[in-house]
């Protein structure tokens, strides 16, 4: 078994659900980047605006001004590591791109900002495409329900790279991430169905997810996000062995060292 990519998030973000505020100050961020490195992340994704349920709509400016300096020096201090943007719009993925991201992770797959695909053209960075249920950025709590959850979500995902595509993205720089959690529905068996279902995506493009510590996890208990670290690491070697080429997370060092695990249990003679 191959291993997957670990993405390790860096939000730079004041309201993020579960690492909102703790890494605004440029130092913060590079100690936080610098452990991620030595725990063996792959990419480091950083994000200057949550796009959770509550969460408040930044300006351009204010998500330049929270993403672009932090890219600069991740850049610098760790030359040979990825990093990718979270972001939908255009203008700071065009900034982030400039500034040494080669990974542009769209929640809204394009919906959010029309020129973003057009702008991602013009570049050789990767573009994550997101299921969402929601057609604005700002996710709800909403049960939603779906006769067949994985069709709905490869059918929206299919529509989404062809409009990629059409824009002039190469399919080789296409990712589709299934979504988890409020993006898809407040009834988190719709996740679950989406983890063990999640091969079905595989034909389409690499899969790229993030279970880490959403709400789904939270149990009978509806444990917090502090406390979700467990069923984090059984979503994501799920995750793993049903297709999932890049695991999205805040746990570097534990989904590393259980995905390696994994690996070599996989690897055991039968």
């Amino acid at each position: 078994m191959n291993m997957s990519q670990i993405v390790g998030i860096l939000n730079t973000t004041p309201d993020s659900y579960f690492d909102g505020g703790r890494y605004t100050i440029l130092y913060d961020a590079l100690r936080r980047a610098g452990e991620m490195v030595e725990q063996g992340v792959d990419i480091i994704e950083v994000g200057g605006e949550s796009t959770g349920p509550g969460s408040k709509e930044v300006s351009v400016e204010e998500e330049l001004a929270r993403t672009i300096p932090i890219i600069k020096a991740l850049r610098s201090a760790f030359p040979d590591t990825q990093l990718s943007i979270d972001t939908y719009k255009a203008s700071v993925a065009s900034a982030a791109v400039g500034a040494g991201v080669s990974m542009v992770n769209d929640i809204t797959a394009g919906r959010g900002d029309t020129t973003l695909f057009s702008v991602i053209a013009k570049t050789d960075a990767q573009i994550v495409l997101m299921y969402a249920k929601d057609s604005t950025p700002r996710t709800t709590i909403d049960t939603v329900e779906y006769n067949d959850v994985i069709r709905t979500v490869k059918d929206f995902l299919v529509g989404r790279v062809e409009a990629a595509v059409t824009a002039g993205i190469d399919t080789t720089r296409i990712v589709v991430d299934p979504g988890m959690g409020h993006f898809v529905s407040a009834d988190a068996a719709y996740s679950f169905e989406i983890i063990r279902r999640l091969g079905e995506l595989c034909t389409l493009a690499p899969v790229f997810v993030s279970p880490s510590r959403k709400s789904f996890l939270a149990g009978q208990q509806n444990l917090g996000p502090d406390d979700r670290l467990p069923a984090t690491i059984v979503a994501s070697v799920a995750c793993v062995n049903n297709g999932a080429q890049y695991i999205r997370t805040h746990d570097v060092q534990d989904t590393r060292r259980a995905l390696e695990a994994n690996a070599a249990i996989s690897q055991c003679p039968q």
